[in-house]
Parts: C-alpha cells; structure tokens; sequence
C-alpha cells in the first residue's frame, strides 16, 4: 500500500493542475482536465465501474456492493486543483526515507530550508517516509494526497472482496481552491447519501464545521493630474483604497486570529493614481457575525462615498459558501463513524472547525452531507508543503474503515 500511494502521488503532483480564479471557464485551467482524463483510465485499469469524466472535469466511478445488506451509497470526494498561493508548475517532489528530525533541504542552490525549528510539528514525523517539495513549488498534496489516498482505498478493496461493503462512489472535482468545486456537480447523478471530502490536514484532523465564506471587491475610481499642478483637482485612488482598509479592524486578520475568529483578509491590491482594486475575503463560523462583517464593509463604502463621490467607491460582495455545521449535525453519525474508524487504528480523531472551506461545505447544502477526514500533509498552498506517507497509508485504511462499518450498521 505505501508504494501504491508513493507511486501515485508523485506522478499526480507532477501535473500542474492549479486553478485559476480568472478564468471563466470549467475547468478553470486545461491541466485539471488532463489529470481527469487519467484518473479515468487508472480507475477503469483497477476494475471500478461506471467510470465517467465530463466536459467540466467531474470525475465519477462506482465501486459495487458486494453485500447483501441495504446498506447507503456512501461517497468519498477529492479535488483535481492546486492552491493558487504558490506556483504547482514544475512539481519535483523530492522523497525522505526514514526522516531523522532535523533541517530539510529543499534545495541548497537557493539555501531553502524546511527548518525543524520553525516548524515544529516535524518532530512528529521522525522515522516517517515525507514527501516534500524541491523548493521552487507547492507539492500539491492538498489535494493529490486524497486522490491517492481514495484511489488506493478503492484499488484495495477491489484486491480484498471478503471485505464486504455497500455500494460507494468517488468523484473528483476541479476548481475547489477557487470556490466553484460543487458548482457543477451533479448530485443527483453521484447518488450518495452521504459523502467525505478526503482534503484534511494532519493524522486525525476530522471536520465537519467550515466559515461562512464571502469574497468582495472594491473598484476606487481617482482622476490623474500631472503632480505638479495636481493642488485641488487630483484624486488618489490608491489613497482612498489605503483610507477604505485603515477602517477595517486590523486585529480581525487572519495573522492575528485562530480557532473560532473570524476575518477580513486582504488578499490582492492593484492600482494606481487612476484605479486600485482591492480584493478581500471575509470568514466567520457564525453566520451573524459573518454578515456583520459584510454589512460593515458596506458601511464603509457608504461613508468613503458619501467623501468621495458615489461613483469612486464601487464595493462588489459575493457570498462563497456556508458552515456546513447545521446540514452535518442532523445526521452526525456519519462524523461518529469516521471517528470510529480512526480510533480502531489507534488514531485520536481531532475535531476542529476548518480555518477554510471544503467541497463539503457547499455540498452538504446541496443535499449530499459531507464532512472532511485528514490526508497526512502540512503546510499547505507552499513550497514548505510535505505530507507523511505513513499517515497518507493510515488515511486509506480510514477510508476502508468507514465503508466496513456503513456495512455492519444496523440500519
């Protein structure tokens, strides 16, 4: 199984798959397509059936009862696309046999060091095979760790027909670091009940609680005058846009909040004298909170325009996604399950909100509850990204776990 899985991932995150929030297509870049397209012909190689990929990148395949029992079509879930934080061009995935817990080099031409004292947490993963970046790029392994994981589950079970279980589908989706991950996904044409994304962090990260999500925009519209003649006729755009965040709460960012905080975060400035765009997301668990947030920032819209002029101040607000908390809880034996299937491997389940959002998070108000189980990486969207293949290994006898006990649940 661990040279499945090792085999596996590097070969996906050598295939630059990262999105792109610009584009208006799906999905938003060829390169997911291009991993669709071979995810088909591996799944149809280990016998899954039903195997189908379509012009949007949605990949699906069925594995078949082969129990007796009613048992619910259960899914499991893992996304095509890479972070857009970090170039995934060029992956060079470098492997560490039996890590001994110091410095990693990622590559000493450019002195990049995954150091053991800023992160700490390696001295969790002593003795472990890691897979790690060359330093240049993101690894991929959010979320080319779950595909492998899925893949490998689905591949073992097919190997191993005395493990009975119900009928379970998996999919692959494109462009969840964008947000559109669900948004042409057919849920009536996947037909699970219920579903786990596989797109986690660290050994026993179980989740089922994500942000209420919304991105905004904000256009500030200036007039250029040469400067030296600019006294009472020029308006600074980049000027106004500083005014607009100065009035945002400067410990409400994500480099100052943890656990249940919510934010604003600055996420892209563009501009000049003329025009400077602003690009925030806004996050918060709890949904009043959350459009607290967004009607602040319209309030300050309000009151830039009411200095400025209306027509300086164009604020756009888009709702992105919603905790999935209220849609899971009715049905929170499923995240029971998972647990159960950890701890029966010795794995503490650490339920934590996620700090982001999932595939789950939309389509859990799409009908299909879908909570979000651990892959084994850290640090993600980066070029200090790595993922443990011991954990990835425990992550697929998780996945197997789940599906075995679907099976022997009482109906």
């Amino acid at each position: 199984m661990k040279q499945d899985l090792i085999r596996r991932i590097t070969g996906y995150v050598r295939m630059d798959t990262q999105s792109d929030e610009n584009s208006e297509t799906c999905p938003s870049t060829p390169g997911q397509l291009e991993l669709g397209r071979k995810l088909v012909e591996e799944l149809q190689e280990i016998g899954m059936q039903e195997v189908t990929i379509d012009d949007n990148g949605y990949v699906m395949a069925t594995l078949p009862a082969n129990t007796d029992k009613e048992v619910p079509v259960i899914g499991f879930l893992a996304h095509l696309d890479t972070a857009t934080d970090f170039t995934g061009k060029n992956v060079n995935p470098q492997l560490i046999d039996a890590y001994d817990g110091n410095d990693i080099v990622l590559n000493k031409e450019q002195k990049i060091i995954l150091s053991a004292k800023d992160f700490p947490e390696l001295a969790n993963y002593k003795g472990h095979t890691l897979i790690t970046t060359d330093g240049t790029t993101l690894l991929g392994a959010d979320n080319k760790a779950g595909i492998a994981e899925i893949m490998t589950a689905m591949d073992y079970l097919l190997n191993h027909p005395e493990i009975k279980h119900g009928k379970i589908r998996v999919a692959f989706t494109p462009d969840e670091e964008i947000g559109r991950g669900p948004h042409r996904f057919d849920v009536e044409a996947f037909g699970a009940k219920y579903a786990y994304t596989v797109d986690g962090g660290p050994l026993g990260e179980l989740e089922y609680e994500s942000f209420n999500a919304a991105a905004a925009k904000i256009v500030f519209k200036g007039k250029n005058v040469h400067p030296g003649t600019a006294k009472n006729k020029m308006v600074n755009s980049a000027k106004i846009a500083m005014e607009f965040n100065g009035l945002l709460p400067i410990e409400e960012a994500p480099e100052h909040t943890d656990g249940y905080d919510g934010f604003y975060h600055l996420s892209s400035v563009q501009g000049d004298v003329e025009e400077t765009t602003l690009s925030y997301i806004i996050r918060d668990f709890d949904r009043t909170r959350f459009e607290a947030r967004k009607a602040n920032m319209e309030r300050i819209a309000k009151d830039l325009q009411a200095k400025y002029g209306e027509e300086r101040v164009q604020l756009t607000l888009r709702d992105q996604y919603y905790n999935m908390r209220e849609k899971i809880e009715p049905v929170k034996f499923i995240v029971d399950i998972a647990g159960e299937a950890m701890k029966s491997l010795d794995i503490e389940p650490h339920i934590v909100p996620i700090r982001g959002g999932t595939d789950g998070s939309q389509l859990s108000y799409m009908g299909l509850p879908t909570p979000n189980i651990f892959t084994g990486g850290e640090n993600y969207h980066g070029r200090y990204e790595y993922v443990s293949v011991d954990h990835m290994v425990l992550a697929t006898q998780v996945i197997i776990g789940i599906i075995e006990r679907f099976e022997q649940r009482e109906a």
